[in-house]
């Protein structure tokens, strides 16, 4: 999948392309609204803002922290083992060594991530600090083509750029989700 990223200043423009995207068979799981103007976003009932965990940079960071951490760790046993402690103290406490490191740098990440505007949406940030939102669509190849249809007929939107979509299974797990929710009494 691939994710279109669209820069717009008018949110009507922004629910009309959504609902057209709709009726033309993308799921609102696959269309997002990033906007410093989280309330004005929400005033339109038809925009889907993104959800505060996609905004931040947590999952990414927490990843390379446990990249780090695992490097770190693989050295502390490493060194270990080389320095002769091993078989001094045996390898439990240098084992116990490593999962703490592995486990705080995974953390520290985390905590960093938190901070951080998503890896992806770092190149708007001048974009939405002037007002303007990102239309996000992710989309399979056999989509791009209604994609391209729906938004050419609207002259407010300027593509922006594309990038890695989420995973196919986590947009099916996302429209089972709402199929389940609109089910619910």
């Amino acid at each position: 999948m691939k994710r279109v990223f669209y820069i717009s200043d008018d949110l009507d423009d922004l629910e009309l392309v959504e609902n057209e995207l709709e009726l033309s068979g993308i799921s609102s799981p696959q269309i997002h609204v990033l906007s410093d103007n989280d309330a004005e976003v929400a005033s339109h009932q038809n925009l889907h803002p993104v959800k505060s965990y996609m905004r931040n940079d947590v999952i990414h960071s927490t990843e390379i922290g446990a990249v780090v951490g695992m490097c770190i760790a693989v050295f502390v046993l490493i060194c270990a083992y080389l320095a002769g402690f091993t078989e001094s103290a045996g390898w439990i406490p240098f084992t116990i060594l490593a999962i703490v490191m592995l486990g705080l740098t995974t953390w520290e990440g985390g905590l960093f991530g938190i901070q951080e505007l998503h890896y992806q949406f770092r190149r708007f940030k001048h974009v939405l600090k002037s007002g303007k939102h990102v239309l996000m669509v992710d989309v399979k190849p056999s989509q791009e083509i209604v994609l391209a249809n729906v938004t050419l007929a609207h002259d407010k939107l300027k593509l922006a750029g594309t990038a890695k979509a989420p995973p196919q299974w986590l947009i099916t797990a996302q429209n089972r989700w709402d199929k389940i929710k609109r089910a619910m009494p």
